[in-house]
């Protein structure tokens, strides 16, 4: 069995929560792509837990988590990361955690030269975490990087590759910036602190993938970020620098060959995004009604704490999302934040040059667009002790109705705050 956790919209859907309470019933957990850009907050009776790298599942020891080989990963930001969970308590060794030997190495150069050009673009500035995600992969797709397969093999060929790599990083990061050049051996010495720590992870993770499902275990894959920032589908060139869609989930496993059994889309009851880029539904509100709804939902990223922007459900985008992931069913997080509304505004359709369209737009056709908004009676009660979906009152059942209608998909799962119990399986 084959699941994909999937974001439908900017990302920050709530995604980590889900696949924490959804783990329950996997035997493994996969991130496939990205990096410590990403921010997934999960809150059990432990606490509240903030994960970057390391996938939802690494709170429940029965699980077994796999860092595939789509994700690049940052070593240093690993092991504090590693450090922090062990002094909450979570055990984490190589029967636990399993990392692809051919997942990409993001290095301090990587995360420098992302700081520097975001402070060169100024106010065009792409809204970058600053964790040099886009240039790792850039430099992965130029052959220019090493993998953490090669920190087994630090051997004399390996450390000439890496002196080239080093050179000509030194010459762009020298010639466009005027800082420092980067020195070798301080490189090189890093390299061989990683090789002692994570050595002992290091595996052929599709192999393991493959071999568990011939076996009949269930494995969930976990994505971060959402279709809307996706690379290829995403609102373009405000997106990640990865494939955050639930089709490329078994590639960046490293099981190419299987195919996804179920994909659950994640999207919140309203909508919020960080980072540059067109955000239509943040035109439906004045600054006022964002700011409650900001502080009611604690929009701050959990990466970066930026304060996030926000806006009504915004119908066509989801709609885009939930058919960019495939997804054959959903969860609806975050309800109890529109508590407080009397009448909640919701995007149902936007206004391109004049004419109104259902259909989701890019390029300068986005930039253009603006809302239509339509308003939905609220329940204007406390909704975050409900367990059931008869329990809901019947503004809010409705409210997840017209939701399920608008974009196409059943909304299977609603949940109702942050802790693991609070969910509603419809």
């Amino acid at each position: 069995m084959l699941t994909a956790i999937t974001g439908i919209n900017w990302g920050d859907e709530g995604k980590g929560r889900m696949v924490d309470l959804l783990s329950q019933e996997y035997d493994i957990v996969v991130r496939y792509q990205g990096g410590n850009n990403a921010g997934h907050t999960v809150v059990n009776p432990r606490g509240k837990f903030i994960l970057n790298l390391l996938p939802s599942g690494i709170l429940r020891p029965e699980v077994v988590c796999v860092m595939g080989n789509g994700m690049v990963i940052d070593p240093a930001h690993l092991e504090k990361e590693i450090a922090s969970l062990r002094e909450k308590g979570v055990e984490i060794d190589p029967a636990h955690l399993r990392i692809s030997d051919r997942a990409t190495i993001c290095m301090p150069y990587h995360v420098l030269q992302d700081g520097l050009e975001e402070d060169r673009l100024g106010a065009a500035k792409f809204g970058s975490t600053r964790r040099g995600i886009a240039y790792v992969y850039g430099d992965k797709y130029m052959k220019k990087t090493l993998r953490m397969g090669d920190l087994l093999h630090l051997d004399a060929a390996l450390k000439n590759r890496l002196a080239t790599i080093v050179e000509w990083k030194s010459a762009e990061l020298v010639g466009m910036y005027g800082v420092e050049p980067l020195q070798l051996e301080q490189i090189w010495g890093q390299l061989q602190h990683f090789a002692r720590v994570f050595a002992p992870y290091i595996c052929d993770a599709g192999a393991y993938l493959a071999k568990a499902d011939d076996e009949g275990k269930k494995i969930l894959f976990e994505a971060q970020l959402g279709a809307l920032r996706d690379i290829d589908f995403g609102i373009y060139p405000y997106t990640s620098s990865s494939n955050v869609i639930g089709a490329y989930a078994p590639i960046g496993a490293g099981i190419p060959g299987h195919k996804l059994d179920k994909s659950i889309g994640i999207m919140k009851a309203y909508s919020s995004c960080v980072g540059e880029g067109p955000f239509t539904a943040e035109l439906a509100m004045t600054e006022e009604e964002k700011n409650k709804l900001r502080e009611a939902g604690h929009e701050y990223g959990a990466a970066t704490g930026r304060p996030r922007r926000v806006g009504p459900f915004d119908a066509v985008a989801s709609r885009y999302g939930v058919y960019c992931q495939g997804a054959d069913e959903l969860a609806l997080t975050l309800l109890d934040v529109l508590d407080y509304m009397e009448q909640i505004p919701v995007v149902a359709a936007y206004e391109v040059r004049g004419q109104r369209t259902d259909r989701f737009p890019m390029g300068e056709a986005l930039d253009s667009a603006r809302p239509v908004v339509e308003y939905l009676p609220g329940w204007h009660c406390d909704i975050s002790g409900c367990r059931s979906w008869d329990e809901l009152p019947q503004q809010a059942r409705d409210y997840v109705l017209w939701v399920e209608k608008a974009v196409g998909c059943r909304v299977a799962y609603i949940s109702v705050g942050a802790d693991r119990d609070a969910c509603i399986r419809r």
